[in-house]
């Protein structure tokens, strides 16, 4: 309380402080931490025990009840994975397959994906319905064509009968065309001016601007291809042609399953697909959200 000259007392009183400022003040946090901490824990739970079990002797992955933590580290599923002869071939071909599909589907789909955003031809729209209605179209319909086609072209038992359904997929050229249509066409056309073609506008404005999007497609690709077992379990007979995913049921027998080998394959398999995630997570959000502002 104040007294002004006139001998009148003045009451001054602070501003009040808002509500959602003073939680804000309590929490050195975003409150949706509070939701988001415990759904992480969540979700790496199955991870975090596919980790324990790696290291995990046989005898204690098959005890009931299962035991949460293992009483010693036993490297011996490792041991028998890296050791098992067949492995590096696997790895080879799991690596080449994911590759060339990665590869494919960034260079058609990039064709694919301009060709539907800047060009008009006739039937351009129909096409379009009629390549993503393809998106709706499970697996299981088409498994026993595609296997007659590769049959048809002698690819079965090849490498060649996984790479050749994956050279490029509907949900790539849809992906990057609509990242295409966010893109201003004032920067395309400055370079037609200037006496550029189609092809090297994309290749010199539009793609590197379209790199969010390419990291997309490209860890989504490699995500589908490296992570396959239905289709190669079909088209792959010999255990030289075999991938990573199918070389893995291998350690699984009809009356003895080697549980630590297992789960130890699987972590080996699990670590690129998580490397290739966090690297590319930003790109992928960045994607996302710019190839939705148009449709």
């Amino acid at each position: 309380m104040t007294v002004t000259t006139t001998g009148t007392p003045r009451v001054t009183t602070r501003p009040a402080v808002p509500a959602a400022r003073r939680r804000r003040m309590r929490l050195p946090f975003s409150a949706w931490h509070l939701l988001l901490v415990p759904l992480a824990a969540l979700f790496a739970l199955p991870l975090v025990w596919l980790l324990l079990s790696s290291v995990m002797s046989n005898a204690e992955i098959n005890r009931f009840p299962p035991a949460l933590w293992p009483s010693t580290i036993d490297p011996g599923g490792y041991r028998y994975v890296l050791g098992n002869a067949m492995f590096p071939r696997w790895l080879l071909n799991s690596v080449i397959v994911s590759a060339v599909a990665v590869t494919s589907n960034l260079v058609f789909g990039a064709l694919g994906g301009y060709a539907f955003a800047r060009m008009r031809f006739a039937g351009s729209r129909v096409l379009l319905v009629l390549m993503l209605s393809t998106m709706a179209v499970p697996f299981q319909l088409t498994m026993i064509p595609t296997f007659l086609v590769m049959k048809k072209l002698g690819l079965i038992d090849t490498l060649g009968a996984l790479i050749v359904p994956s050279l490029v997929t509907p949900f790539a050229v849809f992906l990057l065309r609509q990242f295409f249509l966010s893109l201003p066409r004032e920067l395309e056309e400055a370079a037609w001016i200037d006496g550029c073609s189609r092809l090297r506008v994309l290749r010199s404005i539009v793609l590197p601007l379209a790199r969010p999007a390419l990291a997309t497609v490209a860890v989504l690709t490699f995500l589908t291809t490296w992570n396959d077992l239905t289709w190669p379990l079909i088209a792959i007979n010999h255990d030289t042609q075999y991938t990573l995913q199918l070389g893995l049921t291998t350690f699984q027998g009809q009356h003895h399953t080697r549980w630590s080998a297992v789960m130890a394959g699987n972590v080996i398999t699990v670590l690129p697909v998580l490397v290739a995630f966090l690297f590319a997570q930003k790109a992928f959000v960045r994607s996302v959200t710019s190839s939705g502002l148009k449709g």
